[in-house]
């Protein structure tokens, strides 16, 4: 195993674990497209039966079951978990315009046809394009959290490592795998209008989310204003109905308070309550 191989899976296993944290911490999925999760699922489960048929090394299948671990567990994050947060409405990717074709060259473009090779090449391919999804939801709303722009530039950076790998593998192995070469370009030029901008101008140059922030210090709007101090008179009265209605008639400040007593306050402090008709 090369350096370049080893730090993209690093990469890959950093991407899933921002995105798993993000959504644990945040007690939230907004932003984040459960489509491509879905299919990033259907890409290790697809990749990895061969978890089943044979035995390569501790770390290749420790590697394989923590990816399919993470990506069925982000699936129940957002689907189950934290269902509630879900943006379904800007997550509308027509995911079957990935699979069914993605499929179909499985069938016609593969090294060997037998099951197993089919699934392994059915996610090479949709590992291509599964970032889809992501990337639509994005440009539909506009912005993206901070953090969801580190998990796409640390897949991207996966992808890209991986064809370092692959040219050094063929240089120095004599390795060559066209299927997987052709995927790693596809899906690598995919983020490369995202790379532009992350690099160039930082995550903070990509739009995201700007949560509100509310100041403890400020009061209600009703009341926003200085009152006079009360004077004994009407310190403890009650306002007649009838009256008070006449204070949310004449300020529009008053019209704001919750009740009638408080109307009637906000009548005397901007000097058009029931008191100044003539």
């Amino acid at each position: 195993m090369n350096i370049f191989r080893l730090t993209g899976d690093l990469s890959h296993l950093a991407a899933i674990v921002i995105l798993l944290l993000k959504i644990w911490k945040t007690r939230s999925c907004a932003g984040i497209s459960g489509k491509s999760q879905l299919l990033f699922a259907l890409v290790f489960t697809t990749r990895y039966l061969d978890l089943f048929t044979s035995f390569i090394s501790l770390y290749n299948t420790s590697m394989k079951l923590i990816y399919i671990a993470c990506s069925y567990a982000t699936v129940y994050l957002i689907y189950m978990k934290f269902k509630a947060t879900y943006d379904g409405n800007h997550d509308t990717f027509r995911v079957e315009f990935l699979v069914v074709p993605v499929g179909g060259l499985s069938f016609l473009v593969n090294h060997d046809f037998s099951p197993l090779e089919i699934l392994w090449t059915f996610s090479i391919y949709l590992e291509s394009v599964a970032i889809l999804p992501q990337l639509f939801m994005i440009s539909k709303t506009g912005e993206a959290e901070t953090i969801t722009t580190h998990y796409l530039f640390f897949l991207g950076l996966y992808r890209a490592l991986y064809l370092v790998n692959w040219i050094w593998r063929f240089y120095f192995e004599g390795f060559f795998d066209l299927i997987a070469v052709v995927a790693g370009v596809v899906q690598t030029i995919l983020y490369c209008d995202f790379f532009y901008l992350y690099i160039t101008k930082g995550a903070s140059g990509i739009p995201h989310v700007v949560q509100p922030v509310k100041d403890p210090a400020l009061p209600p709007l009703w009341l926003r204003f200085e009152p006079p101090p009360p004077t004994p008179q009407h310190k403890r009265a009650r306002v007649p109905a009838v009256v008070c209605a006449l204070c949310s008639l004449r300020s529009p400040l008053a019209q704001r308070a919750p009740d009638r007593t408080l109307a009637h306050e906000a009548g005397r402090a901007s000097g058009e309550h029931c008191g100044d008709r003539k």
